[in-house]
């Protein structure tokens, strides 16, 4: 049987853990420990604030690895995993990038997390990266020799990138689910924080609809306390929310606590 998504409710609300650079990476401030300090705090601070998993990334490590990250990358983000997941109990997700997927679910089946964003995981798309290409033939087989009890969730159009050939959201979405098997699609916005449009989000979900595999839909950008009512109404099953749940609404700054909680009254607002 495959994977299904870990959250224990129809409507997840999923937070961000933006890692501050790791070492080897040019902004790495020197200290490991700090970096795993501001990790749990954000995971507790989200896991307080009554989200319902979160998503540990190396968002710091800029300029990315296209597809391949070093072994010390995976090294760090395992040891880090490894300490979130002990800090939290709600489910624990791993971006390893840009798209090293493979690293992903190393590090998740390593740590004891339960799912993975991979950002291409079907086509090819065109980013500040270089041209990517989707590689789930190899994802899911190598989630098969690790025994691996981990969900992926995949990127249809993801930010910060141009698909390259079809240019169709609704049949991104459709090979996604169909041909790479993905657990979950996410719809963003053009960029970190960008609001994802909701024109591409009905889209996505009415073609989620039609399939024979049922999987929930993500919007992966761009939700705010505003927002997030509008955006469950066009047909999203959950959020992944990081830079409105930060201090001032800045991406790098902390996790706030009292944000999480607004955003979480704006979701049941809207129930």
């Amino acid at each position: 049987m495959e994977p299904t998504t870990p959250f224990g409710t129809d409507t997840p609300v999923v937070g961000m853990v933006h890692l501050p650079a790791l070492p080897g990476a040019p902004g790495f401030g020197g200290d490991r420990e700090a970096v795993r300090e501001r990790a749990r705090a954000d995971a507790t601070a989200l896991e307080a604030g009554g989200v319902d998993g979160l998503i540990l990334e190396n968002f710091g490590d800029a300029p990315f690895y296209p597809e391949d990250v070093p072994k010390h990358v995976v090294a760090d983000m395992t040891a880090v995993a490894t300490e979130v997941v002990d800090a939290v109990s709600v489910p624990v997700g791993i971006n390893v990038l840009r798209n090293d997927a493979a690293a992903a679910l190393s590090v998740a089946a390593a740590a004891g997390a339960d799912f993975v964003r991979v950002n291409v995981h079907t086509g090819t798309a065109a980013t500040d990266q270089g041209v990517l290409e989707g590689r789930a033939h190899e994802t899911l087989r190598l989630r098969k020799r690790l025994a691996a009890d981990v969900s992926i969730l995949a990127d249809v159009h993801v930010k910060h990138a141009t698909p390259v050939g079809e240019g169709s959201i609704e049949r991104a979405t459709r090979e996604t689910v169909e041909r790479g098997r993905a657990d979950g699609v996410i719809v963003s916005g053009p960029g970190t924080g960008e609001e994802t449009g909701l024109e591409d989000l009905r889209t996505v979900a009415e073609t989620v609809e039609d399939l024979e595999r049922s999987v929930p839909v993500f919007v992966g950008s761009g939700v705010t306390p505003e927002t997030v009512s509008e955006v469950l109404e066009a047909g999203a099953d959950g959020v992944i929310v990081g830079t409105a749940l930060k201090e001032n609404g800045v991406t790098t700054n902390p996790v706030s606590e009292g944000r999480v909680r607004a955003l979480l009254d704006g979701l049941e607002g809207s129930g």
